[in-house]
């Protein structure tokens, strides 16, 4: 990791929960946040998902897939934000029902930003830097 990337909201130990059903997506998503140097966790439901977060040392970011088992992201997302130690982590919806709608529906339930599927490879370190930054991003093409 360059200077550059420390500037952009990314630090050696930056931390990323993906709470992601699809092997599949994990592991691209997993490898695309490897490759900026960012550690990241992986639960692949909403269910205990407070829980497991508890047990992490740092957490600095949460990618949410909306369609999960047993519990979906929204669920999932509202239990994350009734937690007092866990309400400030930001939490981005990632999912391939990718619209208008369902970004409008994502912001209204209190998701951080939204980020359609497929991920685009080129443009996701950029995605993830700005969010890291606190910037809102909402985008799905």
């Amino acid at each position: 990791m360059n200077e550059t990337d420390r500037k952009q909201g990314i630090s050696k130990d930056t931390a990323v929960l993906v709470v992601e059903d699809n092997v599949s997506n994990f592991v691209l998503i997993a490898r695309m946040l490897g490759y900026l140097g960012i550690h990241c966790e992986w639960k692949t439901s909403g269910y205990e998902v407070v829980e497991y977060a508890d047990t992490l040392a740092r957490l600095d970011l949460i990618l949410m897939d909306i369609r999960l088992p047993y519990e979906d992201g929204y669920d999932a997302m509202r239990k994350i934000r009734s937690a007092e130690h866990l309400k400030n982590i930001p939490i981005i919806a990632v999912t391939a029902e990718a619209s208008d709608d369902q970004m409008r529906k994502a912001r209204e339930s209190g998701f951080d930003g939204f980020l359609g599927k497929p991920l685009d490879p080129d443009r996701f370190p950029d995605q993830i830097r700005r969010i890291l930054n606190g910037e809102k991003v909402w985008e799905y093409s």
